[in-house]
């Protein structure tokens, strides 16, 4: 068992290529259906996040907490979906989601410019010009958001196990490849890896919990313990807002322990702290 993700631009033939893998491997194949999922359990337009994954930084900064926010629904929502496994999944951010998980194969499809622009003109109906001009706009916004929320280039290969470009390779060779790829041992489920994914799913529905309470915090789970430290420029944070915090993070599903830290901003070594709140709440 295993999942995959498949990055892709508008046009790169990319969503042909999921839909037929997961035809292939009979697997559940998935895009816009974590943003409707999204939008239905954490009660937010769909629009906003279809905005704040499309646009570009300026547009998700508008939101308050848009980053903290919007990119933490859509990622709770996904990782709860991929927990079971046979998934192809190719919406966005995927890639930036799930790259530290062992067993999810990253794909990235791409395609030749002309192609998409001969493509964009057939659906759309619009000029050579205008569809290469949409095409470069929409690529560059993507590449914006993934340097501005995760410091990475969508285009930058080292995020993906494999890259095929869709000119000389047909979808059917695509989906041959993968097929092949997917089978191999490295992407197999193991305890750990699904141990990892089960980790990062919990500690992320902690912080879409906690976002509204202090945005400015990083959560890390280990088999329901969960860490959370508090960045801020000053030692001193309310003892009313730390049992908040704790009280909401225990009210998670999952979660069997509670470890909180507080931490100056720019600091990096997490958990080798001595727990300060070890009497706030038990």
């Amino acid at each position: 068992m295993a999942i995959i993700t498949i990055s892709r631009g508008s046009y790169s033939r990319g969503k042909e290529v999921a839909e037929k893998l997961a035809k292939a491997l009979g697997y559940e194949c998935i895009s816009r259906d974590i943003l409707l999922e999204a939008s239905e359990e954490f009660n937010i337009p769909e629009i906003k996040l279809v905005r704040a994954l499309h646009d570009a930084p300026s547009v998700l900064e508008r939101f308050h907490h848009g980053k903290e926010r919007y990119v933490n629904y859509l990622m709770s929502a996904l990782l709860e979906h991929v927990k079971k496994d046979n998934i192809v999944y190719h919406g966005l951010a995927g890639h930036y989601f799930l790259r530290d998980i062992p067993h999810v194969l990253k794909v990235r499809i791409s395609a030749d410019i002309d192609d998409r622009v001969r493509e964009e003109m057939r659906r759309e109906n619009i000029s050579a010009e205008k569809a290469r001009y949409v095409l470069i706009k929409d690529d560059d916004e993507r590449r914006k958001w993934g340097i501005q929320i995760y410091g990475m280039d969508t285009w930058d290969s080292r995020l993906y196990d494999i890259v095929l470009n869709i000119r000389t390779l047909t979808v059917d060779d695509a989906v041959e490849i993968l097929c092949n790829t997917v089978r191999k041992p490295a992407y197999r489920t193991t305890p750990e890896s699904k141990k990892r994914l089960n980790d990062l799913a919990l500690s992320t529905k902690v912080q879409v919990e906690l976002v509204e309470i202090f945005p400015k915090l990083n959560v890390t789970a280990d088999d329901g313990h969960v860490y959370i430290d508090c960045y801020g420029k000053n030692v001193t944070i309310r003892d009313e807002v730390l049992s908040k915090i704790k009280a909401a993070a225990e009210r998670v599903e999952g979660v069997t322990e509670v470890t909180m830290n507080i931490l100056g901003l720019g600091h990096k070594d997490s958990h080798q702290h001595v727990n300060p709140f070890h009497n706030i709440g038990s």
